[in-house]
């Protein structure tokens, strides 16, 4: 039997009238799994509440709503998804917490080809993904996978056993074993990227976030016959705790000095999604 869950996320979003919070919330309620949507013009935040029932998931290129492959009702939307919707209307959004305190986390998908030497500075990676997990149950967590910019073709999603980039993809070590003996835990599924560089998928695993934090993630078309290569179509990261709804409310880098939106522009630039 199907178990539905609700969850919830926090958008940043320029919203300068009621008109504005309207226009967000019209296209937000078009997508399916969306229960409730909520605008604060003061502190310019979107609050979006979703449900959907848990299963084995797989969003299609360009989609909007994964579809559960044992569920009859909707899936749960994607934060990607919400975030494109968003930006439909005209306007930007950043994603600023979702689920509840140390139930979600983050992994930037970087390339490490020829570039191994230099892990240490950012201006000399390249992101080419995303992916973004919240817990929706004891265990069970959904995570929201994005490609952008890589060769066509079928990646494969895992989780690595370590968390040691220093020299990327080459030292993540195996999949993610996670106590399992047969299939890995850290086996998350396929993305399929087509023609024009762009992938996405949406999948409902069986771990806790307290697990996998500080392992490494990597999508790439390499099997596992062989230890992993670092090339250009080889993205990797850290996963790392991320805030919860609620949890974040800086608005000015106390590092740089730059408000959230300069921030959000000067990573657009790095390949940011």
């Amino acid at each position: 039997m199907a178990v539905k869950h609700s969850f919830q996320t926090l958008f940043a979003v320029p919203l300068s009238c009621d008109g504005c919070v309207k226009s967000v919330s019209d296209s937000l309620y078009k997508l399916d799994g969306i229960s409730k949507v909520e605008g604060n013009l003061k502190d310019q935040l979107v609050s979006v509440e979703g449900s959907g029932e848990h299963g084995i998931m797989s969003m299609p290129l360009h989609g909007i709503i994964c579809q559960s492959a044992n569920a009859s009702g909707p899936a749960a939307v994607a934060p990607s998804a919400i975030v494109e919707a968003i930006q439909a209307t005209g306007r930007d959004a950043i994603l600023r917490g979702s689920g509840a305190s140390n139930s979600a986390a983050v992994s930037i998908l970087e390339t490490f080809a020829d570039q191994t030497e230099h892990v240490e500075d950012d201006t000399s990676r390249e992101v080419r993904g995303l992916a973004r997990m919240v817990q929706v149950s004891p265990d069970r967590t959904l995570i929201d996978l994005t490609l952008r910019g890589v060769a066509p073709g079928t990646y494969r999603a895992t989780i690595r056993e370590y968390g040691d980039l220093k020299d990327g993809a080459e030292s993540t070590g195996p999949v993610w074993a996670g106590g399992e003996k047969e299939e890995p835990k850290g086996s998350l599924g396929i993305v399929q990227v087509s023609k024009d560089g762009r992938g996405s998928a949406f999948v409902d695993h069986a771990f806790q976030i307290w697990e996998v934090i500080g392992h490494a993630m990597v999508l790439t078309r390499q099997d596992e016959t062989q230890p992993l290569k670092n090339d250009d179509n080889t993205v990797v990261g850290v996963i790392a705790r991320s805030a919860g709804m609620w949890d974040n409310d800086k608005t000015v880098c106390s590092c740089t000095g730059k408000t959230l939106w300069e921030e959000r522009e000067d990573e657009v630039k790095k390949g940011m999604l």
